[in-house]
């Protein structure tokens, strides 16, 4: 649940964690927005180079929209414009015609699994952290009992619209671009697990999440469930289990017990669905290949069947040397002792070598082959 940038002593992290807790008791009781028109305020007692000389933050330039503005943009929220719907309501695309930008609006089901809490929280986490591989926050909405966020446009979906959602005619996703989305959305967690002070662990790492915009880059969506990481000598934090089915690491869901590594499950979960073009669960499968993770466990001992596992819709269209690679980090990533999987620095690592080496369908060949993972190319000298 944190939304901190990269400063801050520990002081200032009991502090936030404090305040976080007063929020999460308040927030059921009252209005969560209480800030001026277009900001979000910075909590003083984090340190940040932005900070005024005299010890006052600046505002956060989170915009505020009536929810007029967003009815309007989305024409009343027709159905023609519905981009789809999950757990926090339904998405909307629009155009704001102050600033003549095409948008997403996300619409707080009244009656859905998340409510002001996790609004809060997206609004605060994503007006504070900013990447590349994580999605704009423009603004929200907080008229009466309307609940809005308001994101840059993503005008190809989201991961799953292209792995197991496919409408007729859609491009299929080549090993390159999997590749290229799979770094991305790595480089997006390893900014929340190493860049962020306190951590922040995402909690809801799954397809849908992912977004892409043009050129297939990724970014993580949907934060309502993130939580401030362990800070100090705590191991983990303690929270309800809450996510998704298929995509919670196993310590988790039994114990509650949330670490930066139930974040590292996720991924190796996603991961394998990029590789084998299979869902988390999918029970329209025989009893023994509902569970994705269930399924692969015993084919990871085998490397001879590495190629059976492998997404039928590539075609054989894959370095055979980079499905080895790309099936060993999933491994590794979805062991169960959480302590034996790889920190996500390590898994970005592999992938971006992974996603460096271009597969040409033309000659089968990958370039670069002869070199290891992690093994940066020699530069031609001169």
């Amino acid at each position: 649940m944190g939304w901190i940038p990269c400063s801050g002593s520990s002081n200032t992290k009991k502090k936030l964690k404090k305040r976080l807790e007063k929020m999460e008791v308040q927030n059921s009781l009252v209005d969560p927005i209480k800030t001026t028109p277009g900001k979000l305020k910075r909590n003083s007692s984090m340190n940040s180079k932005d900070s005024t000389k005299n010890g006052n933050p600046d505002h956060i330039a989170a915009q505020t929209f009536s929810f007029r503005e967003l009815a309007t943009a989305t024409r009343n929220f027709r159905a023609e414009c519905l981009l789809g719907e999950g757990g926090f309501g339904r998405v909307y695309k629009g155009r704001l015609e102050n600033i003549n930008q095409i948008v997403a609006i996300k619409q707080l089901d009244r009656n859905g699994l998340q409510g002001n809490r996790e609004f809060l929280v997206e609004v605060l986490m994503l007006s504070l952290l900013h990447h590349p591989n994580l999605v704009n926050l423009i603004g929200y909405c907080a008229d009466g009992d309307q609940r809005l966020l308001v994101y840059e446009f993503m005008s190809l979906g989201s991961l799953e619209d292209h792995l197991h959602d496919i409408s007729p005619g859609k491009k299929q996703l080549d090993w390159n671009t999997r590749m290229k989305i799979a770094a991305g959305a790595a480089r997006g967690l390893e900014y929340l697990h190493d860049k962020a002070n306190p951590p922040v662990i995402y909690r809801d790492l799954k397809c849908s999440n992912i977004l892409l915009g043009e050129g297939y880059h990724p970014k993580l969506s949907d934060f309502g469930l993130a939580k401030l990481g362990p800070v100090g000598e705590n191991t983990h934090v303690s929270t309800r289990v809450m996510g998704t089915y298929g995509y919670c690491a196993p310590e988790y869901a039994m114990t509650g017990q949330l670490t930066l590594k139930s974040d590292v499950y996720s991924f190796g979960v996603v991961l394998l669905e990029m590789i084998t073009g299979r869902k988390a669960i999918d029970n329209s499968r025989s009893a023994g290949e509902q569970n994705l993770v269930a399924w692969a466990r015993p084919l990871f001992k085998d490397r001879r069947k590495f190629s059976q596992m492998a997404d039928p819709m590539l075609q054989g269209q894959y370095p055979s040397r980079g499905l080895y690679q790309a099936l060993a980090v999933a491994a590794m990533c979805v062991q169960e002792q959480a302590n034996m999987r790889p920190v996500i620095a390590d898994v970005v690592t592999a992938l971006s070598y992974l996603a460096s080496q271009k597969y040409d369908p033309n000659t089968q060949t990958v370039q670069s082959s002869r070199l290891a993972p992690g093994t940066p190319p020699r530069t031609k000298r001169g």
